[in-house]
């Protein structure tokens, strides 16, 4: 058998809009079933996110810490940002973050995993880019509310693997993106997906 996902839509016989917000909305589908039931489906929908783990020549990885108030937990993170520039690549979505949040610019991009964050619930995607060779820059970026004195730290890649395997580091696309540069580093990168990828 292929392990790999594929594409699939089941069909939708009624959809309700329960919520609408700044970033995301609440739907209720009604999906067609095996043997011809219907069950009803709750589910953010999400305009997705990139996220960066940044590796300096020294392996280790650029964190700043968040205050997250879903989980009330100021959290270890990756520079990461929604895809909510109009025509922006998912590259581009990503140097920018990485700019405004750590004040940092790569010159070398590759795709490191694509996510989907909570699949049961939402369909909100995210694409985690490797960025290697990296110079420090300035920025006019004005940060608010939660970004507001965001510390930037650098930790030892296998210091940053041990931390998120004992649970000290929750946030999952930087746990994600933790171990596969892990991973990938065996390799020496050379396996990694261009950063212009496709999404399946």
């Amino acid at each position: 058998m292929n392990i790999e996902d594929t594409p699939e839509t089941w069909d939708v016989v009624d959809s309700k809009e329960r919520f609408r917000g700044h970033v995301i909305k609440v739907v209720t589908d009604t999906v067609k079933m095996p043997r011809d039931e219907v069950a009803d489906r709750d589910y953010v929908v999400h305009p997705g996110a990139v996220a960066v783990l940044a590796l300096d020549d020294q392996d280790r990885v650029l964190m700043i810490r968040q205050y997250r108030h879903p989980t009330r937990l100021l959290m270890w993170e990756l520079p990461a940002g929604l895809r909510d520039v109009e025509g922006e690549s998912l590259v581009a979505g990503a140097a920018r973050e990485l700019a405004e949040e750590a004040g940092y610019r790569a010159d070398t991009w590759h795709t490191l995993i694509d996510l989907c964050s909570s699949p049961g619930m939402s369909d909100e995607r995210i694409r985690v880019f490797l960025a290697r060779d990296l110079t420090k820059v300035e920025t006019d970026f004005v940060h608010r509310h939660e970004e507001i004195d965001m510390p930037v730290e650098w930790v030892p890649l296998p210091d940053a693997v041990e931390k998120a395997l004992m649970g000290m580091i929750h946030n999952s696309p930087a746990v994600a993106g933790i171990l596969a540069a892990y991973a990938a580093s065996v390799e020496g990168f050379a396996l990694l997906r261009p950063a212009d990828a496709p999404e399946a």
